[in-house]
């Protein structure tokens, strides 16, 4: 048996790291169900926004070798 710790690839997918070791992920909210928004909501919700720090440690983890 390996012991070696297998990447989470659910976090693979939803996270990047940033040269300066910052998380970045996508904002949620803007799959379905639009309408009810106010379009100032909408568009804040463009774009790229960085994890905080008190998570960033188990994201790193579960990351793995994509980590650093």
């Amino acid at each position: 048996m390996s012991n070696k710790m297998k990447t989470h690839k659910g976090t693979k997918k939803r996270f990047r790291l940033t040269a300066s070791g910052k998380v970045k992920h996508r904002a949620s909210g803007k799959s379905h169900r639009n309408v009810r928004m106010s379009a100032k909501r909408t568009r804040n919700l463009r774009g790229g926004t960085i994890l905080d720090e008190c998570m960033v440690q188990s994201v790193v983890k579960a990351l793995g070798k994509y980590s650093y």
